[in-house]
């Protein structure tokens, strides 16, 4: 092992690759992707500038690796799990899982600041599986679970999982574009009333009586 590789590594059991992933997601969750250089992920890692393409294609692939393991640690440090079928109301766990997508949202923002003018790694990142929701995406995580609670006899057969899914996932990123569109603005955090509204909405549809 060279000496620079061996000093970086600090004789943990970490691989060189794994080394490059883990400083480089640093560098993101302080300061977003925008403006990222070789040079600087490089000097976090404590190497050459050049052993980063021992291991990756490019910058854009290393970063993706970064973000997605950043997203996910982001995901993993959530207070709660998602919820459980069969587990306390339906009405509950849709406001939980609702108050955690957002959090969620708003606690990955900043990393993801200047990643829509960089299309290389928008694509990197879409070669990756979901980050969130066990690897399913949240979307696909929540419609599972409102799926299983169909067979548990408590959400209607006639409602859609994937419209439920949709709908919630829907207002987390209406409720964080402003944000992304302007760091500088202060972070989402949607009143509680908002939250309670959008479940029994949910939960209760528009329909009023005689609405045809």
């Amino acid at each position: 092992m060279a000496p620079r590789r061996a000093a970086a590594l600090r004789g943990g059991e970490q691989s060189l690759r794994e080394h490059l992933i883990a400083a480089a997601g640093r560098l993101v969750a302080q300061r977003g992707v925008a403006g990222l250089t070789v040079r600087e992920i490089a000097r976090a890692a404590g190497v050459a500038d050049g052993v980063l393409y021992n291991h990756f294609a490019d910058k854009e692939e290393l970063l993706a690796y970064a973000l997605h393991a950043h997203v996910g640690a982001v995901e993993a440090e959530q207070e709660g799990a998602p919820p459980r079928p069969g587990e306390g109301t339906v009405e509950a766990n849709l406001r939980a899982y609702l108050r955690r997508a957002l959090a969620l949202h708003a606690a990955i923002l900043p990393a993801f600041a200047g990643l829509a003018t960089q299309p290389k790694l928008l694509a990197r990142l879409g070669e990756l599986p979901a980050p969130l929701g066990g690897g399913q995406g949240l979307r696909a995580e929540l419609a599972g679970y409102v799926r299983a609670e169909q067979r548990l006899g408590r959400v209607a057969a006639s409602a859609s999982p994937e419209a439920v899914a949709t709908l919630v996932v829907g207002v987390c990123h209406d409720l964080v574009l402003g944000r992304l569109l302007d760091p500088s603005g202060p972070p989402p955090e949607p009143a509680p009333e908002l939250v309670d509204a959008l479940v029994a909405t949910l939960l209760h549809g528009v329909a009023g009586p005689g609405a045809g």
